[in-house]
């Protein structure tokens, strides 16, 4: 085994120690909260298990269970799914750029995309800096392949036991993760505008869906989304004074 080699297992089992963190441990909590709402939907355990290893994203599997057991189409389902994961679009939009590096292959970065969802955001975009850039994509896929194994096998094994626990107790296991989410996205925000977003929807998220239940999520996306641009751009940032301005004679 040559010198890369080695440094490219160095990195992947550097990023599959990431299991051991606490995103990692909230999200195993919230899919063992997935097998119990798995279980009472009637999904069968092997259905719950390929639905972990190919859709992945928690809230994909809830749309896709919600309309399984609500007797729709086979087109509305792959519909509601896809556009469900629409959101994971600007996720691997800023963080493509962080993986990639002078030889990484465009293929290679598709098939990473996979592991996209908000836990590997997050993590990703916490601790990539501390990685050289050429160890990034082994880093990524080493947390993410993990982390996709370890919850796929806990789904399996969960899946039977979860029908001895109380329903409050597998819906709190379940909330665990949005309410990470929450957090998380407001202590990694590095730009004013992320914050600014953060509020709006925060705030106009509830409110639209009592005046426009159905729609509120893509109002409050796009028009918060928006907003959040204009606050920042025209009275954040536009108020914004360099430190030293020169100032000719005239001027004083």
């Amino acid at each position: 085994m040559n010198t890369d080699e080695t440094a490219t297992l160095h990195w992947f089992f550097q990023g599959a120690r990431g299991i051991f963190t606490l995103p990692a441990f909230i999200l195993m909590t919230s899919f063992v909260g997935f097998s119990a709402f798995a279980l009472e939907s009637g999904i069968s355990r092997n259905e719950a298990i390929f639905m972990t290893a190919l859709i992945w994203a928690l809230p994909a599997k809830m749309i896709l269970i919600g309309m399984m057991t609500s007797g729709a189409n086979v087109l509305a389902m792959f519909l509601a799914v896809t556009l469900s994961s629409i959101r994971m679009m600007p996720m691997v939009a800023s963080l493509v750029p962080e993986l990639r590096g002078s030889r990484t292959p465009t293929w290679l970065l598709l098939i990473l995309s996979h592991f996209v969802a908000i836990t590997a955001w997050v993590f990703a975009m916490g601790n990539l800096k501390t990685v050289p850039r050429e160890a990034r994509v082994a880093y990524f896929f080493g947390f993410g392949v993990t982390l996709v194994t370890v919850n796929t096998i806990l789904v399996g094994l969960s899946y039977g036991l979860v029908s001895t626990f109380p329903p409050a107790v597998a819906g709190i296991l379940f909330f665990l993760t949005p309410v990470y989410f929450v957090g998380s996205i407001w202590a990694s925000a590095r730009h004013s505008v992320v914050k600014i977003a953060f509020v709006i929807g925060t705030v106009g998220g509830p409110l639209l869906a009592l005046v426009a239940p159905g729609f509120d999520i893509l109002i409050v996306g796009l028009g918060g989304g928006t907003l959040a641009y204009l606050i920042d751009r025209f009275f954040v940032r536009g108020r914004t004074v360099p430190a030293s301005v020169p100032v000719s004679e005239g001027e004083l």
